[in-house]
Formats: structure tokens, C-alpha cells, sequence
């Protein structure tokens, strides 16, 4: 049972238990760490850990991350507070052909942005695969020296016919029992560059027959004569992820490394690795363990960073923070909330299973967070003008009848939103129907609806272009019906309408985001993703927007009442420019 200093206040998982039980037990007691990553010498001579658990989340600074990464972050900075514990940022960045500062700058501001930091104590855990290469060929080269890893110079082709299949062993590489010197000899001539691209990699010796083919010698490091981002040309060899992950953790004291279940077939290698390394004195025990979780599968979306890039460089998306991604940086442009992934990724859970996660569990946590604090107000989307004829017998011309409406009909403290009624106002288009169906409760001959805030109004017939579209629509105000007058309610009807006045309303751009893809998994089966893509993912409207929205600040969201969850822009709502994007509607169109 874990005691009241481990016990956290959320519902439990497998990985919590585990974390709980290693702390019970004491297994994780005696961990040296001097606040920054060591080897054994340096570990041995270091303090013991403050720290009561580490995590890390560990992205390739390959491109922005996504709704998946998110549910990561979530796990790994959310368990290791929750423990008295430290998360490290680590960015894994042993492929220098894609990778970038860009995505270094965009990881950074997706984790603070989530409402997450690396610092600990006044000390910065943000660390990179790049720091440890020099101890990564070190650990390498005593591998060698063991007679634990060797250089093959097989192609790649007879490199993959032999490692065999899930039925048949691999057969041995015709270099894998050279003598260690030449084995190092030639691993030391990698790295002066005296070799080719794919001419030789350096292989761990494991078990060509093992039934796991991650175990069948995997490679340790390849030759690559790209320029690295952080180092430059210093190095022109670099370390696989299978080889430098583990390291990694071991460095850095991780004590729970926590993946996703694509790598529990690598999770023996790991094991192998950090073991061997340790009993050649180079790494400091206890050693990390690895567990895993199912990944993120959300209906209607694509977290492939790959299919992600080829949306973008296509130009089938504008950018990687066009709001219709599954990016953090376009779900924070489409107004999602960090409060909201978070609660999502609260509410999804963990476990070992694959599922697939409707996307409208995303939008329903998301309406959870905004609905106790985003403002309300009101916007014509589609807007016809109405026009009210009798106005000026009733008030005389030139009148504006001021009206108000709460900030939040929840605070009062908030106070109240201002505006103007006068005698034409913008509706929504689909508000009056000359023929209208039967249940329909809104404007049309003769029908009586109260335009919200303010005057119970009957319409008398509507005027329309030659093609057949009404162009505007004519009502007369039943007098002594103002909404929180003691007649209001002297008038009954089913009907209620929001508008815009034409006197005070603002003209803005309203971006209408939907779900990007028409199916649920639009690249199942290795199906072509750009044949299911939406053709209305995004339209554009035109809109007349209340007063209260002139002064809206970039990235602030409101309740547009009757359409759903709106966000100013964070790009392009400036400079007197109005833009908002829809986040989501008030209830799931699906």
C-alpha cells in the first residue's frame, strides 16, 4: 500500500504501482547523482540523489510535436512530481540529417507551454543525446575491447538477408569474430572518416539465433558525414538510438524509462547494454529500468511525424501550426487549452493495451476547460440583415437601444458586456425560412422569436435576389417586450435568435476548422492518407462579431453563443484585424 507521502491523488495505473512498490521496497535507495549526468567514477564520488524518481521525456528534435508526445509529457512530468521526484528534457539527437534548432526552440515551448519545466532546485535538466557522445564512444570502444561488439563490413543488403527472419536464425557475419584490435582499428578509422557511407558499422555481439530480432547483433554506429546542429563536423560517426537511449538514462540516473510498446522488443538490448557496460565499470548501479505504455491512437488524425511533414512540405496544411494538425503548436493555435490536454490525458489513462481513443474525448475535455472561464458573446457567422421597420415609429429616428448581456452567466463579478440595438441588425442566414419545417422556432412569416437581450419581434416576410437567395429579412418589434423589463415575459415564445447590430458590430474573419480527414484511420491498412483528406476542413466567413471582441487579445478564447468555442488568432488577429478560429462546437457534430 503506499503510504501517504507516495500516494497520489489521481487514479492509479500499472506504472504508478510499480513506481510505489520500487519506493516501498528501497530499490531505488542509494542512488548517487551530483546534479549533473556521470559515469561511474564521476557517480561514485557524487552525493546521494535528492531526487526520489527520475523520468525523462526524450523527443528527436525532428519536427514539432504532436497530441501523442503530449500524453508523454503529461506521464513523465506528471508521475515524477507526483513522486518527489525530477523529469529531464532530453533531446535525442543522434540523426544529424534531420535535425534541426527549429524543432530544439519548438519542443522547448510545447513542454512550458503544457505547464511544464526541467528545472529542478534551481538546476536546468534539459540535457542532449549530443552531450555523451564522447562518453558513447568510449563505451563503445570498450565494448570492442571485450569482445562484446565488432565492425562488419558486410553491405547492407547481405546485412539484412542475414539477420534472418521471425522463423529462421540469422547467420553470422563473416567479420564478426575478428580479433578486437582490428575491430577497433577499424572503428577508430571510422571515425578519422576514412570510410565510406554504409561501408561498416559497428555491430554489439548478442546472438545471431536469439527468436528476438532486436538481439540478432544490432548495430551500434553507423557513418554518416552530415553536420550536426550542436557539434558540427566534429564527428562524422554517430551512435543508433538503440545504443545511445539506454546510456542515456543510465547517465542521467532515470529511474523509470518509460516508452511506448513499440520498444519492448528492444527492452532486452537495453537490459544486455547497461549491464555489460556496468560490469566494465563504466556505468554506476542501480541501473534504469525500462517499462511500457500503449501510444496515443486518436480517430481522425495522423501523429506520423513523416505523413505529418509531408502535409506540410505538400502544402496540403499551412504550416506546422495550421490549427487542423494534431501538432501541439496547431492545437494551441485552434485554442485548445493546456488545462484541457492535460485533463485528456488524465482522463484516457494507462495501460498496456492498444485502443483507439474517439476524438471527441479531446473535445469534450476541452469544453470542460473552457466552459467555467471563457467569456460569451455573440457573432453572425453567416450574416443577412434584418431589418426592423417599425423602429423608428416606436422610438423615433436615430434611436439605439443600449443592451447588455453577462460576461459569464456563471460570474457576475465579471460584469456585463455592452451593446447596441437598433433598427438593422445582422442574423444568421439559416435563422428565417420562408417555408419552414415543421419544429422550426426561429424567424419566418408571421413567426415570433425574441432577439436575445432584447425585443420580442414578429417577421413580416423577407426580400430576395432573382436567383432565389434572400438578400434581407423585414420584422416589427412588439413593443413593451425588452428583455428584463416587467413586460418581457407578457409575450411568450419558443424562439430565440442571436444578432449583431449593424450600429456597433464588427466586421471579422471567422475560420471554420473541422477534422482534417473524412476517416477515422486514414492510413489503416497502408491506405493512401491524402485520398481521405476533407475538402471542407476549413472555410472562411465573413462575419459581424459584438463589441466586445474589438479589443480581444490574440490567443483568448470565447464562447460565441450557439456556435461553440472560438480563439482569436494567435498570427494573424492584429492590428485592428479580427480573426477567429473555431475550436470546437458546443456539443460533438459527430
Amino acid at each position: 500500500m503506499p503510504t501517504p507521502e507516495t500516494a497520489p491523488t489521481k487514479p492509479s495505473h500499472f506504472l504508478r504501482q510499480i513506481i510505489e512498490a520500487d519506493l516501498a521496497s528501497g530499490a531505488l535507495a542509494g542512488r548517487h547523482f551530483a546534479g549533473t549526468p556521470g559515469d561511474a567514477r564521476q557517480l561514485a564520488q557524487a552525493p546521494l540523489d535528492s531526487a526520489r524518481i527520475r523520468t525523462r521525456f526524450p523527443p528527436e528534435p525532428n519536427g514539432y510535436l504532436h497530441i501523442g508526445h503530449a500524453k508523454s509529457i503529461c506521464l513523465n512530468f506528471g508521475l515524477a512530481a507526483d513522486y518527489g521526484g525530477v523529469c529531464h528534457l532530453r533531446l535525442d539527437d543522434t540523426n544529424p540529417e534531420k535535425e534541426d534548432q527549429e524543432y530544439v526552440e519548438a519542443i522547448r515551448d510545447a513542454v512550458r507551454w503544457l505547464g511544464f519545466d526541467w528545472v529542478s532546485a534551481g538546476v536546468s535538466h534539459e540535457y542532449f543525446a549530443s552531450d555523451y557522445f564522447d562518453f558513447m564512444w568510449r563505451a563503445a570502444c570498450a565494448l570492442i575491447d571485450a569482445g562484446l561488439a565488432y565492425v562488419d563490413e558486410q553491405s547492407p543488403e547481405d546485412m539484412r538477408r542475414n539477420r534472418g527472419t521471425l522463423t529462421q536464425p540469422g547467420v553470422n557475419s563473416p567479420w564478426r569474430d575478428r580479433p578486437a584490435a582490428e575491430s577497433r582499428q577499424r572503428f577508430e578509422q571510422m571515425r578519422a572518416g576514412e570510410h565510406a557511407e554504409g561501408s561498416m558499422v559497428l555491430r554489439a555481439r548478442v546472438d545471431m539465433a536469439s527468436p528476438n530480432l532486436n538481439l540478432r547483433d544490432p548495430a551500434l554506429y553507423r557513418i554518416r558525414f552530415a553536420h550536426h546542429h550542436r557539434t558540427g563536423d566534429k564527428w562524422c560517426i554517430y551512435p543508433m538510438y538503440t545504443f545511445a537511449h539506454p546510456i542515456e538514462d543510465a547517465l542521467e540516473r532515470i529511474t523509470h524509462s518509460i516508452c511506448t510498446l513499440e520498444f519492448e522488443d528492444q527492452r532486452p538490448f537495453y537490459d544486455w547494454l547497461l549491464q555489460h557496460l556496468a560490469e566494465l565499470g563504466l556505468l554506476e548501479r542501480p541501473l534504469p529500468r525500462q517499462y511500457e505504455f500503449a501510444r496515443l491512437n486518436l480517430s481522425s488524425v495522423l501523429t506520423s511525424k513523416r505523413k505529418l511533414a509531408q502535409l506540410v512540405d505538400e502544402g496540403h496544411v499551412a504550416g506546422w501550426d495550421d490549427p487542423r494538425l494534431p501538432t501541439i503548436a496547431g492545437l494551441r493555435r485552434r485554442g485548445y487549452t493546456p488545462g484541457a490536454i492535460r485533463l485528456f490525458a488524465e482522463r484516457i489513462g494507462v495501460s498496456k493495451s492498444d485502443s483507439w481513443i474517439d476524438y471527441s474525448v479531446l473535445e469534450g475535455a476541452l469544453r470542460d476547460d473552457l466552459d467555467p472561464v471563457a467569456a460569451r458573446a455573440m457573432a453572425v457567422l453567416d450574416p443577412v440583415p434584418l431589418l426592423l421597420t417599425n423602429w423608428d415609429e416606436l422610438f423615433g429616428a436615430g434611436h439605439l437601444e443600449p443592451c447588455q448581456a453577462p460576461v459569464h452567466p456563471h460570474q457576475p463579478e465579471r460584469g456585463q458586456r455592452q451593446f447596441l440595438l437598433g433598427p438593422k441588425v445582422w442574423i444568421e442566414r439559416d435563422d428565417f425560412a420562408l417555408d419552414p419545417p415543421k419544429g422550426f422556432f426561429r424567424l419566418y412569416p408571421g413567426g415570433r422569436v425574441r432577439l436575445k437581450y432584447g425585443y420580442v419581434i414578429e417577421c413580416t416576410g423577407a426580400e430576395h435576389d432573382p436567383d432565389g437567395k434572400v438578400r434581407e429579412v423585414h420584422a416589427r418589434v412588439v413593443p413593451d417586450t425588452r428583455s428584463g423589463t416587467p413586460g418581457a415575459a407578457a409575450v411568450k415564445v419558443k424562439g430565440v435568435v442571436t444578432w449583431v447590430g449593424a450600429a456597433d458590430g464588427k466586421p471579422a474573419e471567422v475560420r471554420l476548422y473541422d477534422r482534417l480527414f473524412l476517416q477515422d484511420q486514414p492510413d489503416a491498412g497502408g491506405a493512401d492518407f491524402l485520398q481521405a483528406l476533407n475538402p471542407r476542413s476549413l472555410r472562411v466567413a465573413q462575419a459581424w462579431v459584438e463589441p466586445s471582441l474589438a479589443h480581444a487579445a490574440a490567443g483568448s478564447s470565447f464562447q460565441f453563443e450557439r456556435h461553440g468555442y472560438f480563439v482569436a488568432d494567435a498570427r494573424d488577429h492584429a492590428g485592428g484585424r479580427l480573426v477567429f478560429n473555431r475550436t470546437t462546437g458546443l456539443r460533438d457534430g459527430r
